[in-house]
């Protein structure tokens, strides 16, 4: 079990889970002090012992189902008993595919309507239990799995959901749970029918790995199943889940990205040989030994101004750059952001006196004005009116933030105005939030920028935005 806990912490590491030697140490433990035969506190355990972050439970539950899968339950619990008997008596199906249901699926002993009436009563009645052996009983009737064939798991979910009439299922709950007419009831019931429905996807799901555990092998499919932390996701191809636990993760990112810059700051305690005071102190002992005096550090917080492509997929990665600088503005002497798609705003005053970034955020998408004329990337007019009318607020101290793919609808680049800005400014960085093997191809024009920034980044996800704005100080 060691062994087992061993490759367990391995994977979790690989997912990027910051799991330390001393916790792999205390999850060791606690395996010593609780049942394994229970699944339930095993996982509950080792949670608390390897998990420091609430958001990254989906990728330790999805990892605990592959290497500590319920080996053998998929063929005792599905109707199916290891002497290759159902429980009424009647002979099993002796392998995969021996014995197909109506969804060209494997071996479960129990006609369609026996299934269904299975999963509608562990439904109803919240047993949990009953609802994974139902959900067993589906994958091996619906979900026509082979030994060795190699096909992801998704593939099987999919047969097997589409065979259970999951519709005809969750009206049947609701109508049970809501006979008469009364619509608030009808829509409870509703809502509790989708939970109770969402609840059995999962059985099914869990019920799919177990079996591809019993194929492959948990560190084999460990690497197929992997699913990415939030602070891993794709900013540009979230869904609207994924976008919702980027937005929770990215209120304690700022806080410590904050903590960090700050402590970094007061760690700079020597400033340059302070000459005078140096000699002063050397007087008494005619300057043998030599004792150096420092002036006090005065680190300068860099201004910082944010120039974000807020058009279409693009504006996914703005919204998070802008809400996350701003969130940690106190580091800075001074923050301006503006926005553009073919037309440029200043969005700075949206951030006043706002305590969450994410309600400015909201009235840019609503408020600011950014389109000039067809609604389309135009870089190069977008620099042109920033220099116009911005470029004498740049100076030695102002580090430019230049946020967009590049993608400039083959409008002219104006490329010497980026030039001009890297006269001026302390530094100028831009933020790429697509693939490096996407740069320069189609109507990106980001090699033409790049002589001209002192560094052009990848920055597609929220680790690798913390990474860089961490260092900006």
């Amino acid at each position: 079990m060691l062994n087992v806990l061993a490759d367990f912490v391995g994977e979790l590491r690989a997912a990027g889970l910051p799991v330390s030697m001393s916790e792999h140490i205390d999850a060791a433990r606690a395996m010593r002090v609780i049942d394994l035969g229970d699944r339930r506190a095993l996982r509950d355990s080792l949670a608390a012992t390897l998990v420091k972050d609430g958001d990254h439970l989906p990728v330790f539950y999805t990892a605990f189902d592959v290497f500590f899968a319920d080996r053998g339950a998929s063929l005792q619990d599905d109707g199916v008993t290891q002497d290759g008997e159902s429980p009424d008596g009647a002979a099993g199906a002796e392998g995969p595919g021996q014995s197909r249901g109506d969804g060209g699926g494997g071996s479960s002993p129990l006609s369609a309507e026996q299934l269904a009436d299975m999963l509608f009563r562990a439904l109803r009645d919240g047993d949990q239990s009953a609802l994974s052996r139902a959900a067993r009983a589906a994958v091996a009737r619906y979900a026509g799995m082979e030994p060795g064939r190699p096909v992801g798991g998704t593939y099987y979910l999919y047969r097997t959901l589409r065979s259970l009439e999951l519709d005809r299922l969750e009206a049947r709950l609701t109508d049970e749970r809501a006979p008469g007419d009364d619509q608030l009831s009808q829509r409870l019931a509703r809502d509790e029918a989708r939970s109770r429905i969402e609840n059995l996807k999962r059985a099914v799901e869990r019920a799919i790995r177990e079996r591809l555990v019993e194929d492959r092998g948990s560190a084999a499919l460990a690497k197929s199943v992997r699913k990415p932390l939030p602070e891993d996701l794709d900013v540009m191809h979230a869904n609207r889940e994924e976008l919702a636990q980027l937005e929770r993760a990215l209120r304690p990112l700022s806080r410590k990205l904050a903590t960090r810059l700050a402590r970094r700051r007061r760690r700079r305690r020597r400033g340059p040989v302070d000459l005078r005071h140096t000699v002063r102190r050397s007087l008494s002992t005619g300057g043998v030994p030599l004792d150096l005096r420092f002036k006090p550090p005065r680190p300068a917080k860099p201004e910082i101004v944010i120039i974000a492509d807020v058009s279409g997929s693009v504006a996914s990665f703005a919204r998070f750059t802008l809400h996350l600088v701003h969130a940690i503005s106190s580091q800075f002497s001074k923050v301006r952001s503006f926005v553009f798609v073919d037309g440029l705003d200043e969005v700075t005053d949206y951030f006043d006196g706002v305590d969450d970034p994410a309600v400015a955020v909201a009235r840019i998408n609503a408020e600011a004005d950014v389109v000039a004329f067809d609604g389309h990337s135009d870089y190069g007019r977008a620099f042109l009116t920033f220099h116009e009318h911005f470029a004498k607020d740049v100076t030695r101290r102002t580090t430019v933030l230049i946020l967009g793919d590049g993608r400039n609808n083959y409008h002219q680049a104006h490329a010497e105005v980026v030039a001009d800005l890297q006269r001026r400014a302390r530094n100028v960085f831009w933020l790429n939030p697509e693939p490096t093997s996407y740069w320069n191809s189609g109507d990106s024009v980001i090699d033409q920028y790049a002589p001209y920034c002192a560094r052009v980044v990848e920055c597609r996800t929220l680790r690798q935005l913390e990474a860089f704005v961490g260092g900006l100080t």
